[in-house]
């Protein structure tokens, strides 16, 4: 049995900015004719029914994983620079005081300002 995948609150329907974010990518590359409709679909489809979540709360966690997937696969980015990416990210969400915004350098070692 698939789990139906959870609707965003009324008010708002992104709990997080970094969810609209990768929403936002995901259009623009729409958008732009890089991502098509029936391949989101489906990348996002995989994921939704490979999560281990059973009621849904990983909704963007498996939209970024599925774009992260269609990236990767249609070679707009490799797998280890996602990979990498991600890391650094959270390395710098994990220095950066609360509030602050999350910043990555060029070299992805900087977050919000501290060092």
């Amino acid at each position: 049995m698939t789990t139906p995948a959870p609707r965003p609150p009324r008010d708002y329907p992104f709990e997080a900015p970094w969810q609209a974010q990768v929403f936002a990518m995901t259009v623009a590359l729409q958008d732009q004719g890089l991502v098509g409709a029936e391949e989101w679909a489906q990348a996002l489809g995989a994921r939704i029914a490979a999560s281990a979540v059973p009621d849904g709360s990983d909704y963007y966690e498996c939209w970024a994983a599925a774009l992260g997937d269609l990236l990767a696969a249609k070679e707009l980015l490799s797998r280890e620079d996602l990979l990498r990416t991600t890391a650094a990210w959270h390395a710098a969400a994990a220095r950066t005081p609360h509030g602050h915004p999350i910043v990555l350098d060029a070299g992805g070692s900087r977050a919000g300002g501290v060092t």
